[in-house]
């Protein structure tokens, strides 16, 4: 068994490595992009930032810790799916949780582009992983492609949210300086 599970895996080695490589740059750039941030006058209330900010590094770690699942050296392919189904369910209740940060906090009134990038978008990746998981025991290309194609999502979620926090932020911090010029 171990022979058959290997040349699967193998072949998927290149792509894990270049989303595991991005997730984990783009890690590393929110946590610069945090830092510098909170050096600005901008509002550092916590609960938009656990509601928006604290996803997108979610999103690039899962997408980081899949591409390591995925590059191990399994001897059989259930190990890597009951580590890709439970990493869907957390992420699953994960979203449950950004929803409720979301509706809670009252910094900033969500729109449609928010709750989908936020909420529908992540779940539709979480499930996608839990449904792969799954589908991993009975047969490994289409579980596979599933999986890549829920890491790729959940990698341009993080982009997209980072992109959108970064820029929300820029705009408010300039709009707070104009404010205190004119008074």
């Amino acid at each position: 068994m171990l022979e058959a599970v290997i040349p699967v895996l193998s072949t998927w080695q290149n792509f894990y490595v270049i989303i595991g490589s991005a997730a984990a740059a783009l890690t590393g750039l929110m946590f610069v992009v945090v830092t510098l941030i909170s050096g600005s006058r901008v509002s550092r209330a916590s609960e938009p930032i656990a509601a928006f900010s604290a996803p997108s590094v979610t999103h690039f770690c899962v997408a980081l810790l899949i591409a390591a699942i995925l590059c191990a050296p399994w001897p059989m392919l259930w190990n890597a799916g009951v580590l890709l189904g439970l990493c869907g369910l957390w992420g699953i209740a994960y979203v449950a949780i950004v929803l409720r940060r979301m509706r809670r906090q009252e910094h900033y009134t969500p729109v449609l582009e928010d709750w989908l990038w936020h909420t529908i978008f992540p779940f539709i990746s979480y499930t996608a992983l839990v449904v792969a998981a799954i589908l991993l025991l009975a047969g490994a290309t289409p579980a596979l492609f599933i999986t890549g194609g829920a890491t790729v999502l959940l990698l341009f979620i993080g982009i997209h949210n980072a992109w959108d926090n970064v820029t929300y932020l820029i705009v408010e911090g300039s709009g707070r300086e104009n404010n205190n010029q004119d008074s």
